[in-house]
């Protein structure tokens, strides 16, 4: 697509939708009986799937479009998408589109559910921002800690709903956990452990054929071009593993922004933290350490990235106070030495947190109500940036100091080149 077009006709789709979005005609929060908030599927893969299922079971949404550069996979996600839009007796056939952007042209599109590679994503959601779109975004949010302040700015300048794939701030035991922690239950927060995998390395997977399908060029996209390995990208969303694009630079994060971006959120949100972070970063002393490194906030808390406990303790989050100590993940919440603390309710005067019990109809509620989700972009880039600046703490091996006001390392003009990457071709997060 011509870039200068595709620009024009989204700045002029935009400015309708930002003037009165086709799906609040009727007045704020009111959806319409015969309207509904109609979705494009960016990103085909393994994740889709999960979203289209949990997305899709909001009465307000139907998927009318999908992109993939992935033909079999875009074919695939369609027929489950026609599906799911079938059984909810909706009359709406998926579009396919293999470049992204024609579908962003499309203006009865109200929202779009970004799920590749995150490589991918700031481009895309600048993209989409400026067409008018509102935006669901998988975790992490960004790439680099230069991607993720682009991301929030276009959405605060297009004034687009945006929510991050965060979705365990919408389960109850980490945001009790988060509002235990931020009452006082365990006393003063010292220290905090995160357990989750390690961080990310170069790619020295050999290069193979690229499969019947698949258009590899536009798969890296703006990132620096190597060749494919099924591993990076498997063929089946379905039958194969996930793909482990995320463990290698220019494409992820390895777990540390995989996993991280679930667990350095909780941290974040209880402590306060999410228009902020750490000020401090500690790596271990000894190289090719995947864990051992510590942050350090402003009031002094210390987050470690430490396997704590047993193997059924891996991606949780310790919080250690001096009364008392509190321990949460996907499996389980735990409270010390008061063990009825994790299921005991909260006094009438205790300070809350955001309430969501559906981080899907959140998103889809604070479309119709113009408002900030739970997960809202600002959210997503202070826990993405955290996860980022470990990442580069680890392959510098030197500790570092963070001015999370200015989103910049303090003293250390090597490490702040690596805040942003190097683009490739026609690509251009920065225009908007």
């Amino acid at each position: 697509m011509n870039r200068r077009n595709f620009i024009g006709k989204t700045a002029v789709g935009a400015a309708a939708v930002t003037v009165i979005p086709r799906h609040v005609l009727g007045g704020n929060g009111f959806v319409a009986a015969n309207d509904r908030i109609n979705l494009g599927f960016i990103g085909n893969g393994k994740q889709s799937y999960t979203l289209l299922n949990s997305i899709g079971a909001c009465k307000e949404t139907v998927t009318v479009a999908a992109s993939d550069v992935f033909k079999s996979k875009l074919e695939t996600f369609v027929d489950a998408a026609n599906k799911n839009n079938a059984n909810k007796d909706i009359d709406a056939k998926v579009q396919a589109y293999h470049y992204y952007r024609e579908l962003l042209e499309r203006s009865d599109i109200d929202a779009v559910v970004v799920a590749t590679p995150d490589h991918w994503h700031a481009q895309i959601v600048v993209d989409a921002v400026k067409a008018g779109k509102d935006i669901y975004c998988e975790k992490p949010m960004a790439l680099t800690i230069a991607e993720g302040r682009a991301m929030v700015n276009a959405t605060r300048k297009y004034d687009r709903v945006f929510q991050t794939g965060n979705m365990q701030r919408s389960w109850r035991d980490f945001r009790h956990a988060v509002e235990l922690v931020r009452n006082g239950y365990i006393g003063d927060i010292k220290e905090i452990n995160v357990s989750v995998g390690e961080p990310v390395k170069q790619c020295d997977l050999p290069t193979e054929d690229v499969p019947e399908g698949l258009d590899w060029n536009e798969w890296v996209g703006p990132s620096l071009y190597r060749g494919y390995n099924k591993i990076l990208a498997p063929t089946d969303a379905h039958k194969d593993p996930w793909g482990w694009w995320r463990g290698y630079r220019n494409f992820g994060g390895g777990l540390i922004t995989d996993w991280g971006a679930h667990m350095f959120d909780i941290a974040q949100w209880a402590l306060d933290m999410d228009e902020s972070g750490p000020t401090q970063l500690i790596p271990p002393s000894l190289p090719a350490q995947t864990h051992g490194l510590t942050m350090v906030y402003e009031n002094g808390v210390r987050v470690n990235h430490k396997l704590w406990g047993n193997e059924e303790d891996n991606n949780g989050v310790q919080f250690i106070g001096t009364e008392g100590r509190i321990e949460v993940s996907r499996s389980f919440l735990r409270t010390f030495p008061n063990k009825k603390l994790a299921k005991a309710e909260l006094k009438a005067t205790d300070k809350r947190v955001y309430f969501s019990d559906n981080h899907y109809q959140d998103w889809v509620d604070a479309m119709k109500k113009r408002s900030k989700p739970i997960s809202d972009v600002e959210t997503g880039q202070r826990t993405a940036s955290v996860c980022n600046i470990i990442n580069i703490a680890y392959e510098m091996q030197r500790p570092l100091l963070w001015n999370p006001e200015e989103e910049k390392f303090v003293g250390d003009d090597f490490a702040n080149r690596m805040v942003a990457r190097p683009y490739r071709g026609k690509w251009d997060y920065k225009n908007f």
